[in-house]
């Protein structure tokens, strides 16, 4: 990895968890502390960033405030949800996972004739004014936490449906743990969809790379396209490359094959 790429790295990483150590940086960019050392200097002297005993932290005085980073995660998500729209026909019959990001495809499928399966309360209403899609609802136990229903029978549910593609969210991904999710009920019904699909959807942004939930619901390698709002880490780039899984970013979707 280049100088350059890695310190932008351990910027968003240091932005992230407000606080971390030198340690820890060592362990989660593989280098030297030496290495790590002269990295947190370089911002330390741009100002955003105060060194502490045995780490460093976010400089209180420029942090982004609260409403305007909320606004860009929103920008990010809609990016990703936009993109992954593009890949929507009509006559599809698709899956839209409960999440922050997934639901918010309906935006740009919603003048299409489509059937849509999923477990996402928001979807199911906002879903009420168009008349060209036809929604099928999992059903179940509401999930107040991320505004989905569950059911123990949410398998044999998903079993009877013909899926084109999928598109689904995830607490964390990572190459070792895969894609997880913090709620084991829900992982098994997303474990369902990813065998019911032809073709599945990662919808997720960059906060989520190299992080792992509770329960892993597929490895890496089932998904087809991973979409997300900014190349990850370069050895993400040559996973997805070596087991064909298209990487779909703003800046890269030029073309749809």
């Amino acid at each position: 990895m280049l100088k350059t790429e890695r310190v932008g790295e351990i910027k968003e990483y240091i932005e992230e968890h407000e606080t971390v150590s030198l340690d820890e940086l060592v362990a989660k960019f593989n280098v030297s502390k030496n290495t790590i050392r002269r990295d947190v200097q370089e911002l330390v002297d741009s100002g955003d960033f105060n060194k502490i005993y045995g780490g460093v932290c976010v400089n209180r005085s420029t942090v982004v405030p609260f409403n305007d980073r909320k606004v860009r995660s929103h920008t990010e998500k809609q990016e990703i949800a936009k993109l992954a729209a593009e890949y929507v026909k009509d006559g599809d019959i698709i899956f839209i996972d409960s999440g922050t990001t997934t639901p918010k495809m309906l935006e740009y499928i919603k003048h299409l004739n489509l059937t849509i399966v999923t477990n996402n309360i928001d979807l199911v209403i906002n879903a009420l004014p168009y008349e060209g899609i036809d929604v099928f609802s999992t059903g179940g136990m509401l999930e107040r936490k991320t505004k989905s229903l569950t059911s123990m029978d949410n398998k044999n549910l998903i079993n009877g449906y013909n899926i084109n593609k999928a598109f689904l969210a995830s607490t964390g991904v990572s190459i070792n743990n895969g894609v997880t999710n913090s709620l084991p009920i829900e992982s098994e019904l997303k474990t369902c969809v990813v065998k019911r699909s032809e073709e599945v959807f990662l919808l997720v942004d960059h906060s989520k790379f190299d992080e792992s939930s509770l329960t892993t619901y597929c490895g890496l390698d089932e998904i087809d396209y991973l979409v997300t709002d900014r190349l990850p880490h370069h050895k993400y780039v040559e996973y997805a490359k070596n087991r064909q899984i298209k990487l779909l970013t703003p800046q890269t979707n030029t073309t749809k094959n």
